[in-house]
């Protein structure tokens, strides 16, 4: 009967060294770090693209999502239609998915129509504009109910402008 619990007790010692020596070498090369997009940055963010639409005129819905595309700030203006709501959130869902702003591919000949979005839940259509830090993709902001995709990114990127200096 000792000689079965010895080995036992050894097996168990070898596990709890293997546990230390890779929890030790785990710790030098250390763990990834990952910037986050804080509520204040994503509610200035989405003030400042509604004041940049407004500015010009427009009555746009605002989408700022963080990296797990969950939902961090939301404004629809009034007299924002309902499908901006819905075409802001898939032009969101497109910058998380490809990490790029929404549109169509690069490689579309002019004049061509936008083909029919890859991915369900995601839209060919200019407007959603990615946040980052650095190389680190922490987000997206996508701007919809101006008339045309380009003046929706322009938006969006006047907010990511003004804000670039907390996003660092």
């Amino acid at each position: 009967m000792k000689l079965t619990r010895f080995p036992a007790f050894l097996a168990g010692a070898a596990a709890l060294s293997t546990g230390f020596f890779a929890q030790a070498a785990f710790a030098q090369e250390g763990l990834p770090t990952q910037k986050v997009l804080t509520i204040d940055v994503a509610q200035a963010i989405a003030q400042d693209a509604m004041a940049q639409c407004r500015a010009n005129g427009y009555k746009v819905t605002v989408t700022v999502v963080d990296h797990a595309n969950v939902l961090k700030a939301f404004l629809r203006d009034d007299g924002a239609s309902m499908a901006t709501v819905e075409v802001g959130r898939m032009k969101a869902n497109s910058v998380m998915a490809f990490g790029r702003p929404s549109g169509p591919p690069a490689n579309l000949p002019p004049g061509t129509p936008a083909p029919p979005p890859v991915l369900p839940g995601t839209i060919n259509a200019m407007g959603g504009v990615p946040i980052k830090v650095g190389d680190q993709l922490v987000g997206a902001v996508s701007v919809s109910g101006a008339p045309g995709g380009d003046k929706d990114a322009a938006c969006a990127n006047a907010a990511l402008t003004k804000v670039a200096d907390k996003l660092k």
